[in-house]
């Protein structure tokens, strides 16, 4: 064997031979750290013991390759079920339900096969207790508390389990690496050995990961390059709503997201989606407009609001939460220029209902209308839905799938709804109850709504 010393970037994981002050590849400042590696010059791993080259054409899928979770909204994330063989990641931040909703997930998936729970952070009574709150009890859910990656190796190839757990990948470590669990080097060659046993074996694995103050997740970038599905739990862990959003999915889309609700039972999957982000009040209040954004077949109806209040400071404030501030920094110079409306004295504060996050921009126009509902304080009649991109000359744009959009808006019992005079007039009104209200400026929308 020989020990070489390299530099590991731990933002992305770039590796080179010398320290430098930017990483070249992702430009962050002081980001390398030093490590050693053992270069085994016998280790050769495959993923069969017998490799051989066959024609893809002859290669047989089973149709039994999807497994399903148990849970409708989980497995339309992961692309109609886990791949059987592949390794998925799971990040989220502390207490966000992480441990929880796997272990929902081993509860169903032991109904087909054996499930190996190994945990590098957690004793058997911490994880006991957990189940039993769950009420989880199944003989097919086997409990490892190991570290070694090594000793797991032998564990799975002793008991042969159909999925694997791992919780969580910066508490293992390889006995052969010179270097700390959770360093830039083991987390890859950790990675490296559970994916071999993964596609060698067939162990569907799932593996927890932590996530930095950023939100990413912990260890080198290089680690997401390596799995098969990366997935994050997103959510405010003083609310109950928990979004799990699939950002590297190589058997599916990464457009799509399943919506969970925390109660005292565990996760539980929200049929209704637009339900969970739109508030019981019915809008009597002034600076609340209703929207619908899609996320990969979905399409959800947002509640946007706005509060304007007079600032007191020289540089008013201007906050942001689930949207883009730039895109409001945006709405409000378009507002001021195009609108006559004086927003420069005010503070402004803008909030998606729901902790989810919109990066489209389908939202401007009801973002837009909030705004201004605050700042005139007049309340937004709650059966109007806004759903139109908004340019830089006030004018009101097109936007994608917009029949998609108007059918769920109908379906849910609104009025009207308000968008793009070329797009809507495109579509046959005669086919739908709703009205719909074509316009070509923001100034229109706010005339017609408020007079």
């Amino acid at each position: 064997m020989a020990a070489t010393t390299v530099f590991f970037c731990k933002e992305c994981g770039y590796e080179t031979s010398k320290w430098l002050g930017k990483c070249p590849s992702c430009n962050n400042w002081n980001s390398f750290i030093e490590e050693k590696i053992i270069k085994d010059k016998k280790q050769n791993r495959t993923f069969n013991d017998k490799s051989a080259v066959v024609k893809l054409q002859d290669i047989q899928l089973k149709d039994d390759i999807r497994i399903d979770t148990g849970y409708e909204e989980l497995n339309r994330v992961f692309g109609s079920g886990i791949v059987e063989g592949s390794i998925s990641l799971i990040g989220g931040e502390p207490g966000i339900g992480k441990s929880t909703l796997i272990m929902q997930i081993c509860n169903n998936l032991a109904k087909q096969g054996i499930v190996l729970y190994v945990s590098g952070e957690e004793s058997e009574t911490q994880v006991k207790l957990r189940c039993d709150r769950l009420g989880i009890s199944s003989p097919n859910i086997l409990f490892l508390n190991e570290t070694s990656i090594a000793e797991i190796e032998n564990k799975i190839e002793e008991i042969k389990p159909k999925f694997c757990i791992i919780d969580s990948i910066q508490t293992m470590y390889d006995s052969e690496v010179p270097s700390g669990a959770g360093s830039v080097t083991q987390v890859k060659e950790v990675t490296a050995r559970l994916m071999y046993l993964a596609k060698r074996k067939l162990v569907t694995t799932i593996v927890i990961g932590h996530v930095t103050k950023d939100g990413t997740i912990a260890g080198p970038r290089v680690l997401e390059h390596m799995v098969d599905t990366v997935l994050y739990i997103e959510g405010e862990r003083f609310f109950s709503n928990r979004i799990v959003r699939s950002v590297k999915n190589r058997f599916g889309s990464t457009n799509e997201i399943g919506i969970f609700e925390m109660c005292d039972s565990g996760l539980v999957e929200v049929t209704n989606i637009s339900d969970a982000f739109l508030s019981n009040n019915n809008n009597i209040l002034p600076g609340t407009a209703i929207t619908g954004t899609l996320e990969g077949n979905s399409t959800i109806l947002l509640e946007i609001q706005a509060l304007t209040s007079h600032s007191y400071y020289n540089m008013p404030k201007r906050v942001a939460n689930g949207v883009d501030l730039n895109r409001l920094n945006m709405i409000i110079a378009v507002l001021e220029k195009r609108c006559n409306i004086a927003l420069g004295m005010n503070d402004i504060y803008v909030n998606v209902i729901g902790g989810i996050k919109i990066d489209e921009p389908a939202v401007d126009l009801a973002l837009a209308i909030s705004i201004v509902s605050s700042f005139k304080n007049i309340v937004i009649p709650p059966t109007y839905v806004f759903i139109a991109e908004i340019g830089l000359t006030g004018e009101v744009r097109s936007i994608n799938n917009i029949e998609k959009r108007v059918k769920e808006v109908e379906k849910l019992g609104y009025k009207k709804i308000f968008g793009s005079k070329k797009q809507l007039d495109k579509l046959k009104k005669e086919d739908y109850k709703i009205e719909l209200i074509g316009v070509n400026s923001i100034e229109e929308v706010i005339n017609l709504v408020m007079g």
